[in-house]
């Protein structure tokens, strides 16, 4: 694999001088491509050739038809897609005076369905750059020594070589190559978990669509086929995507054409704003949406259906911080989850498996959109399981990951729960690191992660919750607000810089400040704690000054003429409820299961007795910590083996100083 990518890599040293290193991936994917297409057409070229005839001149031909004579023909492959060119990428390069023109004509002549991916490379222009500067007859005759025929390189060879051609572009771009795919073993992992207890997957025939919307170079989606196709051989597949970069929707197009998918199953496009399949559910969803990536030039799109469209659209239970999307994709793949049912044949319920960092297991608290997605996900009964992964298994980041596996019709012994596997220890180090990748996962990790999902009991690596066990309430602790007053030089400059006051006429202003700094002049620093008192001897200062002022500027005085002080009097409402200090104010998370005031009773109130809960603030919240349920304590060393250590330590440094001073 990674043998044929670097030799086709090596046409960089064809373009360095003449193009910069950010434009090496525009002309060597589209290439490489261009000659994978050339070498799977190659045993069918002649008898497509015979098909069209003179008949299809300045048609195009149905692809029913060239399909339906290549086969009568004995071709043991036939494709939705054709070249009407007399010419193959290596005769036309016997030409070099016209080279550039034959070139043009030749992808020209492709079927308008392969047509279209050489359009969203801007082919043409690559093209007309290599002729220019007297490069296109290198770079074909380069690639020309690269055998890419189907019987040399497979399907899955070929994802891994245009995966590794879209690492190398992107580092020398200085872009992440890791939103483009995701680590074959990953997706074998995710697939294996998919796969799982579907009892009809066996049968003869068997139908199953599998959907990614955010396909990259389709790397899951040709993993699920081969997956299916080894349990079941005559199954038949449809795979389906959407991707938004152009370069990896090229190659992921090209990709699934080979395999005889239907050129509209793969979409170029934002799933977010835009998703290609609206109104279809599918058997089987994977997903590895970008990590950590903002939505917010996307928001106005996002927020408006969360609004209008509620759960009837993708984002009815909420929507997360605009930093962050993983969550968006997470919803959108549950609403392409087929629903079960009960009379149609072949109409399983849909699963998916999504890679998420560890940001949507625990971000946001109680009321926040991150937690109501999550507790729309568990009160569903959506989610069935999560791996979490070892670090640096990705090529772009060393982060945590993990797999969400999620069911719309879960095994009766996994209804109302969930299941986390830890797999933070099941690797094997790579001999070589790619990028941020240095682990992955081998074939008897897959098989002992897959054993632990199956076994479904627990274990050291496995524990099994309630969905109910991951929800809490975020009640608000109330303490009450107790004050004193006083007249005093800092308090009048608090008075005179709020806003009711400065609003006032200056020569008010200015009454006001000579009246309460000759009270307090007056007052000596006097303080008080009854504030209906201190109200009244505030109304004798400003009627002294003449002054009349609006009830709003009044509470502002008294307020800041006011303090905390825990001796100081009890400050009530109009119905003689205690009022609330605001910087004594908590809150506390209580499990789902406890009774709020119980809770208050027994965790609060021995601390603080004259405590409350203002009930009308009190949130529903749920969040999945899923480090702390396998995190094992570890006792710190006796001090006397510290000590002795230290002890040592101290010794060898005295015998290197006694030596230093011979």
């Amino acid at each position: 694999m990674f043998n044929h990518a670097s030799f086709i890599w090596g046409a960089a040293d064809i373009l360095r001088g003449t193009y910069k290193q950010h434009q090496y991936g525009d002309v060597i994917l589209p290439f490489t491509v261009l000659f994978r297409l050339d070498a799977v057409l190659a045993p069918t070229k002649e008898d497509v050739l015979e098909a069209i005839g003179p008949t299809y001149v300045d048609a195009e031909p149905p692809l029913a038809m060239i399909r339906n004579r290549t086969k009568q023909a004995g071709n043991e492959h036939t494709y939705n897609f054709f070249n009407r060119s007399r010419h193959t990428l290596k005769t036309l390069q016997g030409d070099p005076d016209n080279l550039e023109e034959n070139l043009r004509d030749y992808v020209n002549a492709f079927s308008e369905n392969v047509r279209e991916i050489f359009q969203k490379y801007e082919f043409e222009q690559t093209i007309s750059g290599l002729a220019q500067h007297d490069l296109l007859l290198q770079v074909l005759q380069h690639f020309t020594k690269a055998n890419l025929h189907p019987d040399a390189v497979s399907n899955e060879q070929m994802g891994h070589i245009f995966e590794e051609l879209i690492r190398k572009f992107a580092e020398a771009s200085n872009e992440t190559a890791g939103e483009h795919f995701t680590p074959r073993e990953v997706i074998d992992l995710m697939v294996t978990l998919l796969l799982h207890d579907d009892e009809e997957l066996t049968t003869p025939g068997i139908g199953r669509d599998v959907y990614d919307p955010t396909a990259g170079t389709g790397g899951m989606l040709s993993a699920a086929e081969n997956k299916i196709k080894q349990f079941n051989s005559e199954a038949w597949v449809n795979l389906l995507g959407q991707e938004i970069n152009p370069a990896s929707y090229a190659i992921c197009k090209a990709d699934m054409v080979v395999k005889g998918q239907p050129i509209d199953n793969i979409v170029l496009g934002n799933t977010l704003t835009n998703p290609a399949f609206e109104n279809r559910t599918f058997h089987y969803c994977l997903s590895n949406p970008p990590f950590g990536v903002d939505w917010k030039q996307h928001r106005k799109a996002v927020e408006t259906e969360h609004q209008i469209a509620g759960f009837a659209g993708r984002f009815g239970p909420g929507l997360p911080r605009v930093s962050d999307g993983s969550l968006l994709f997470l919803m959108h793949l549950i609403s392409t989850m087929r629903e079960p049912s009960a009379t149609e044949e072949n109409q399983s319920a849909g699963r998916a498996a999504i890679v998420l960092n560890g940001s949507p297991l625990f971000t946001g608290g109680a009321g926040s959109g991150e937690s109501n997605i999550r507790k729309w996900v568990l009160d569903n009964d959506y989610l069935e399981a999560i791996i979490g992964l070892p670090t640096d298994m990705f090529y772009n980041t060393g982060i945590s990951t993990y797999v969400w596996v999620l069911s719309k019709d879960k095994a009766p012994e996994r209804r109302g729960k969930v299941q986390l596997i830890d797999a933070t220890g099941m690797f094997v180090k790579m001999r070589k690191s790619v990028g941020s990748k240095r682990k992955e996962l081998s074939k008897e990790n897959i098989d002992k992660i897959a054993g632990i999902y199956r076994d479904f009991t627990e274990s050291k690596h496995s524990k099994i919750f309630r969905t109910e066990d991951f929800f809490y309430r975020t009640i608000t602790v109330e303490r009450p607000l107790r004050l004193n007053f006083a007249f005093t030089a800092e308090r009048i400059e608090r008075v005179m810089a709020s806003k009711p006051v400065a609003k006032l006429p200056d020569d008010d202003a200015a009454a006001l400040r000579s009246a309460l700094h000759t009270r307090s002049q007056r007052a000596a620093g006097e303080v008080s704690t009854n504030k209906s008192a201190f109200t009244s001897e505030l109304l004798e200062v400003l009627a002294e000054a003449g002054l009349q002022v609006k009830p709003a500027v009044q509470k502002a005085i008294v307020t800041e003429l006011s303090e905390r002080d825990e001796n100081g009097a009890l400050q009530t409402n109009r119905v003689k409820d205690p009022e609330p200090d605001p910087t004594l104010r908590d809150t506390e998370n209580v499990p789902w299961g406890q009774d709020i005031h119980e809770y208050l009773e027994r965790e609060v109130k021995p601390f603080v007795p004259d405590a409350w809960i203002d009930e009308s603030k009190t949130k529903e919240g749920a969040e999945i910590p899923f480090t702390r349920h396998f995190y094992e304590y570890v006792p710190p060393r006796p001090l006397e083996e510290i000590d002795r250590d230290l002890d040592e330590v101290l010794g060898r440094i005295r015998a290197r100083l006694e030596e230093v001073k011979r």
